[in-house]
Parts: structure tokens; sequence; C-alpha cells
């Protein structure tokens, strides 16, 4: 049996059309070529493989994106195929090296197609001595590594998409576990809406919940305040956002660090007391006269003051939360300094779930502003991740108006001019703002069932990756499609392997060897009620 299968060409070129042309291939070759060796030459013509063609003294890499039976043509396969790059030839070995994304010249229609190796592939994919991250193999080979670009994938921002169950927790896990090896002094924070990666990073980060965030109310702008304190909608809703405007500025006013500072607004991020708030509430209620009515001032301050009673927002709304601790509290949340655990975990599965999206709000537009008001400074990036991404950015359809849709939306689009990163991490895409992920210049899609997530994630990718697209639906579990500016070239990645103490808390629970088991149910219930009654874990 023959094993230079990689010197002899499995078919030529019918069809040049830019990006995506058309091959014949003979039948008769790719059953030899399945008997090769090297994973990369026994899978060649096959969709999803990789092919090159051979133009002057360089070479053309292409990807197979389908296949269909002609008997109009020797050999009986059609393919389309997609061009990825080109590289030079050595001229002795005839391999591959200098390989580029883009094409300058195009091959004519009868030129010979020839299987890429292992070892072409090794070449490709090879580092070109950025900074990056080892996160898995390449398909179709067992050992070349596939690595992620950390400065273009942080500075254009990233998706990881995919299906539940399709490994998407541990994949974001092993992604960050890795940036956080390289860059031991970064600034991460991620929100975390189930509490699955405190397990995960419980050595390398600083874990927040609702127990120890302890997250000033007076950090919040106008419009969080309003949706905190404002219960009621249409003209209503208008009258009291005005009388909170009002009343809110002068408690502002009342602080000594309003006296120094000046000019406030009602935006301002300065401590007051709810106590004067509900006071000066009071006094404007005083003033009216006999024809307006007292109920907006009741509202209002009945809400402040079920918010003060309520032990679940003690986090938010304690009286201890009153100091200027607004240093404090960016320097904790943020990593500065990072001391070694440069990532910040945050917990908002015990936040009560009326107020989640407004902390969520707070907390990335504190990455924001602190981004644009540190700009005079050498300014220290910062990554905001974002998982359950479609809940906080949601398209129009399922779009509710809350100000945390409109801070992410900002940062996924001027975050890059002051340093703030952005990492979407859904398992709906169909369900995301499109103008968000289409902001993301890398996209990391897992497997996705759902065929309106297939077209939207094919729609925001580049394209010369349709070709790999195609396979999204045929992915096994915790494999990924990644195209755009974290990699050279699109490419298909099994994801390495992560220490049992590195995963979030994400396994599903088998139901067959959970309901095989019996004894202690009473004492389990008991507990649960208990926690469920404190309202803590």
């Amino acid at each position: 049996m023959p094993m230079d299968n990689d010197r002899r060409p499995i078919g030529f070129i019918l069809d040049i059309a830019g990006s995506s042309s058309q091959i014949a291939l003979d039948l008769k070759r790719l059953e030899e070529c399945m008997r090769d060796g090297d994973p990369s030459v026994a899978l060649a013509g096959q969709v999803g493989s990789q092919v090159k063609i051979r133009v002057g003294n360089s070479w053309l890499l292409a990807s197979v994106r389908t296949q269909r039976q002609d008997s109009r043509i020797e050999g009986g396969i059609i393919a389309a195929i997609d061009f990825l790059g080109e590289g030079d030839e050595e001229r002795l070995t005839g391999k591959i090296y200098s390989f580029r994304r883009g094409v300058t010249r195009y091959p004519i229609p009868g030129a010979t197609v020839y299987p890429a190796t292992s070892a072409d592939l090794r070449q490709i994919y090879s580092s070109d001595g950025r900074a990056s991250i080892k996160i898995g193999t390449v398909f179709p080979t067992r050992d070349i590594r596939a690595g992620l670009y950390v400065d273009a994938l942080l500075g254009k921002h990233f998706a990881l998409l995919g299906s539940t169950g399709t490994g998407k927790s541990t994949a974001a896990a092993l992604i960050l576990h890795r940036i956080c090896e390289l860059a031991p002094e970064g600034h991460i924070v991620m929100i975390d809406p189930h509490g699955e990666y405190m397990q995960a990073f419980k050595h390398t980060g600083q874990l927040l919940d609702a127990g120890n965030l302890q997250m000033p109310y007076w950090l919040m702008n106008f419009e969080e305040h309003c949706e905190v304190f404002v219960t009621t909608t249409g003209h209503e809703r208008q009258m009291d956002c005005e009388i909170l405007a009002r009343c809110l500025l002068q408690a502002r006013s009342r602080s000594r660090l309003a006296e120094q500072i000046g000019k406030i607004t009602v935006d301002s991020p300065i401590p007051y007391l709810l106590s004067d708030l509900t006071t000066i509430l009071a006094n404007e209620m005083g003033k009216l006269d006999k024809a307006s009515t007292s109920v907006p001032f009741m509202r209002i301050r009945s809400k402040i003051d079920e918010l003060k009673s309520d032990p679940r927002y003690q986090f938010m709304f304690s009286g201890m939360l009153v100091g200027d601790t607004m240093v404090d509290f960016i320097s904790k949340v943020f990593r500065l300094p990072a001391n070694g655990k440069p990532i910040t975990i945050i917990d908002v599965s015990g936040v009560p779930s009326e107020i989640t999206s407004t902390v969520v709000a707070v907390l990335s537009r504190l990455v924001f502003d602190y981004a644009i008001w540190s700009r005079d400074d050498q300014t220290r990036p910062l990554l905001l991740v974002c998982e359950e991404a479609h809940r906080y950015v949601p398209n129009e359809k399922n779009s509710d108006g809350s100000s945390v849709g409109r801070i992410l939306s900002r940062i996924a689009k001027e975050g890059r001019k002051y340093g703030v990163s952005l990492g979407l991490i859904t398992q709906r895409p169909s369900d995301l703002a499109e103008g968000v992920l289409s902001q993301c210049g890398t996209i990391i899609s897992m497997r996705l069932n759902n065929d309106r997530d297939q077209a939207f994630v094919k729609a925001a990718m580049p394209e010369g990756a349709r070709g790999f697209l195609d396979s999204i639906p045929a992915l096994r579990n915790r494999e990924c499609i990644i195209c755009g500016e974290g990699v050279s070239i699109p490419i298909r990645v099994a994801f390495d392997d992560l220490e049992p103490h590195k995963r979030p808390a994400s396994a599903d629970p088998s139901f067959t060897e959970l309901w095989s088991q019996s004894g202690g149910e009473e004492q389990e219930v008991l507990r649960t009620v208990q926690r469920w009654r404190a309202q803590t874990r």
C-alpha cells in the first residue's frame, strides 16, 4: 500500500468564485487516503477537512464545506471549498511555512488538489510569537496544540456559545484558568448567576456573593434608583421618577463630600443616608397644596422602608453601607492590586430576582465608568465575563428596557477604546441582542441543537468560516469551532481535560444513581427548609 498519499493529488479545481469555490474529488483516491496513518490525510476531502492547492511557489489552504455526487465527472464527487489562507513552499521538501490569513493569488480551474498533512497543519496552527494560551488539540490531529491569542481575544471581545450539556461551563473555566495562569496580575470580573464557578476558582479567585458583596446602594445612578424604588408604569412612573430625582439630589447634597466637590448631579456616586431621603420625601409632601396628591411620595417612601427592613437586601441596603467605601469596593471587585488572585467571581444566585439585573447593571457600569475616568493614568484593562448573557442583553423581542442591557451593549460597542473587554457566555445566542454578538471579534461555538441559534451564529461569523459552521450540529461534547481575531484561521478544537478541583459545579445529577439510594431524606428536608426560611445558604 503506497503511503505517499500527501504527494499524490486527490482531485482538481472546477470553479473559482471568491471565497467559495468547487473541486472535483476522486473517490478511489479518497478511499486510499482513509487508510493513511496520518489522521489529517485520512480525513482528506471529507466535510470539515483541509486540502491544499499549489499556486506558483506557494500553497493555498482550503476547508471542505459540502460534498455531492455527480456522475458527469470522473471520480464522481463535487465539493465546495472555502479558502482560508496561503503559505510559502519550501523548495526542497514542499512543506508550508510563513502561513497567513487571506488569499492574494487564486488558482486556475484544473489546478490539482492535495491532502493537507498533520505537518502542514502544525505549521499553519503554530503560534506566530504573540502571547497565547493553549486550550486543546486541533481536530483531527492528536498532538497539534490549539492556541488563542490573548490580546486579540480580549481586545475585541469574545462569545462562548453552546447548548446545555455540551461542556460550556467547563470550557469557560478552562479559558479563564489559562488566562489567569498567563497573567497572574490580571483584572477579571465574572458575573455568575448560578453559583457554578465558586468551586472552580476557590484557590485562585476572590469569591463574592450576597453574604459578603456589601455593595453600597448609593453607587446606583438615577436610572438604577428608579428600577429599584419606583414600582409604577406609564404616566405614574414618569411622575414618581421626577419626584425621586428632586429628592435624591437633595439627599446627595447633604453629604460633606458633596460640599467639598461643589457641583454634583443626581448620578454622582456620593454617599447619602436612606433616612435623609425619606425625610426629604416627607418634607416635600408637606409642601404640597390641596390639589396635589401625596400618593407618589407615599409609594416611594414605603418601597424604601420595605427594602431597609427586608433581610434579603442587606447586602446592598444595610445602614452599615453608608460610609464612603467606593475606593475599597472598586479595589476589591476589580482586583486592584490582584495580589495573586486575578479573578473575582460574583455569585448573584442569592440576590433577590427582582433586583438581580440592577445589581449586574451597577457592577457593569462601574467597570465601564472606572475605565473612562482612569484614562489619564496608565489604564489597567478589565475583562467582564457575563454567564447566561441572554438574560442581561436580550434581543428586542424579549427586552424589558432594563439598564443592564443598555450598559452591556455600550461596553460591546465602545469598551475596546477604554480597555474594557467583554466575554459573553450563553446557550441561546438567538435570544441575544444582535448588535452585541456582532461586536464579538472571536466566537467560540460548541454544539448548538436549535436551528435558530445555528442560523444566528452563522450570520455573525466571517464568510471563510462557513464550512466549519456547518459542522456545529455534529460537534461532540467538549469540542468547539473557533473563528475570528483570537485565532489565525478558523479551527475545530477538542478542549483539554480540566483538573477536578478546577471544574465548575455544573455536573448533571444522575437520576438512576440517585433514585436508587435511600436514607436521610427527613434531615435533608429539614436542613433545606431552615436555609429556605433564613434565605441563606
